[in-house]
């Protein structure tokens, strides 16, 4: 482990020069690894596994994702088994269900955690707000984390490329003595491009925030206003998106992923330089109440209670696929299906 100095502040990280995939093939060579669950992040870490040579299967409820783990590779009966079955041949049960699955699962699971077993997470929210999810492991079993910073198709993306993406780790309960060299060896074995410290707790609260903020919501909200501003003054939707999305995804973003914010503002006009060194400071005034009220609905539970009730309810995946459909037939992201089309390589 190494300790690495971020803007100033030390934390504990893991890369894969210190801590190899051979190294990891070792310390999982008896293991058996059960992926259960092959939505999100499922098909990404358990073929990302399998390719690096780690003794894996699959455990999937009958369905439309059972039938694409078998297009997957994954054979019925061999490597490929219903949720409970999977549980009881494995070792280390990585649960990657939806939330709102876990806790429904949860019985299922917990009755083949023998001693020694890890249960391996991928987001900290069942541990966390257990009181809520009622998922509480047996003290004898290892329960660790490895969350990587991305979805499950970036993560499968990258690693086909033979890059990484990089990941934070978690031990909540550590039964075994090995719990550190195994969620390790599990980071590496699903593709991270080097691994973070951090805590459940921490991991959850980051993530939720993140995604309901400059991930997703806030960035949605943020686009969205200024699409609005921009048409509601006589700009077409052409040069509303166009100013709005498409040079931010197309041109800015590569630019400061690459070497920074400072670094696109040094290389930029001076009137952009200008306006947006003027400008951050309102919308950082106007944001950041946001963000503490959001960060706060977090840390209480109240966004976990809301997303369990939501998930449960029988009518969830109708009026979620009514809201998406809004957001997709709007005009901005209707305009946005132009614009893609019409970019240099897809013509």
């Amino acid at each position: 482990m190494a300790i690495m100095n971020f803007g100033g502040v030390e934390e504990n990280v893991v890369t894969r020069e210190e801590f190899s995939l051979e190294k990891a093939r070792e310390v999982l060579k008896d293991e058996t690894i059960a992926v259960i669950g092959y939505g999100v992040q499922g098909p990404g870490q358990s073929l990302n596994l399998r390719d690096n040579g780690f003794n894996v299967i699959v455990g999937q409820r009958p369905g439309k994702t059972y039938e694409k783990a078998v297009a997957d590779g994954w054979v019925p009966g061999e490597t490929l088994f219903g949720i409970e079955e999977a549980c009881e041949k494995a070792t280390i049960i990585q649960v990657l269900l939806s939330d709102a699955a876990q806790i429904q699962c949860w019985p299922m699971i917990k009755k083949h955690l023998t001693a020694g077993k890890a249960l391996y997470f991928s987001h900290g929210f069942a541990i966390t707000y257990k009181e809520r999810t009622h998922i509480v492991p047996p003290a004898d079993v290892d329960v660790i984390m490895v969350a990587p910073k991305g979805s499950g198709t970036s993560l499968r993306r990258l690693f086909l490329q033979g890059r990484g993406i990089n990941s934070s780790y978690a031990i909540y309960q550590d039964a075994t003595g090995r719990a550190w060299e195994r969620v390790i060896a599990l980071g590496i074995g699903v593709g991270s491009g080097y691994l973070f410290e951090t805590t459940f707790k921490r991991e959850v609260y980051s993530d939720l925030t993140g995604e309901r903020g400059t991930l997703m919501g806030a960035i949605q909200g943020l686009l969205l206003a200024q699409y609005e501003t921009l048409r509601e003054h006589g700009h077409t939707p052409s040069e509303a998106f166009n100013e709005t999305v498409e040079e931010l995804t197309q041109s800015l973003m590569p630019l400061f992923s690459e070497n920074g914010m400072d670094w696109m503002y040094a290389n930029c006009s001076t009137t952009a330089q200008r306006g947006a060194l003027d400008w951050m400071g309102p919308f950082h005034d106007a944001t950041k109440p946001v963000f503490e009220k959001l960060y706060s609905e977090v840390a209480c539970g109240n966004e976990a209670q809301r997303s369990i009730d939501s998930n449960s309810q029988p009518d969830y995946r109708e009026k979620l696929n009514a809201e998406l459909k809004a957001l997709h037939d709007s005009e901005m992201w209707r305009t946005g299906e132009v614009v893609r089309k019409l970019r240099p390589e897809n013509n």
